[in-house]
C-alpha cells in the first residue's frame, strides 16, 4: 500500500491517492481518493476486505501503524520499490500529475476522472480495479 499526493486548482487543494497493488503481479486491486487522514484508509481497507490479504508492505505512515495490526503489516522500503516505481510510471504518463505542468485538474471531480481514467485504462500498468 502507498498514498500518492497531487492537487487540483491549486496547492490549497490537496488530494492523496491511496493506493493497493498486488506484491506479486505488480497490479493495482483497489485505489480511494482523499486526504492523508485516517477514515480515507479505512475506505481503502473496506474496499479490500473481500480479498483477505495476508501481508501489507507499507512505509512509516501513521495511519498504517495505527490502522493494521503488526502481523499483517510490514514496514519495509525495499517492498515498497514496486508501487513506488507505479506512481513514477503514473506521474511520468499522466500530465495531471506533474507538478509544473500546465495541464492540471481545475476542479476535484474533472481530476478523480482524468486519473481514475489513467489507471483504469491507461498505459502505465494500473489495470483491474475493484472501485
Amino acid at each position: 500500500m502507498g498514498e500518492k499526493w497531487s492537487f487540483y486548482g491549486d496547492k490549497q487543494h490537496q488530494i492523496w491517492l491511496w493506493l493497493a497493488m498486488d506484491h506479486e503481479t505488480g497490479e493495482v486491486v483497489a485505489y480511494w481518493f482523499g486526504t492523508r487522514e485516517h477514515h480515507n484508509l479505512d475506505k481503502l481497507l473496506a474496499l479490500l476486505a473481500p480479498l483477505k490479504i495476508g501481508k501489507v508492505y507499507t512505509d512509516g505512515n501513521y495511519a498504517y501503524v495505527e490502522r493494521l495490526s503488526s502481523k499483517v503489516r510490514v514496514v519495509s522500503k525495499k517492498n515498497m520499490q514496486k508501487i513506488e516505481r507505479k506512481h513514477l510510471s503514473l506521474r511520468t504518463w499522466c500530465s495531471r500529475w506533474v507538478r509544473r505542468g500546465i495541464r492540471f485538474s481545475k476542479t476535484e471531480r474533472m481530476h478523480k476522472i482524468n486519473v481514475g481514467l489513467a489507471i483504469n485504462v491507461g498505459d502505465c500498468g494500473y489495470k483491474h480495479l475493484i472501485q
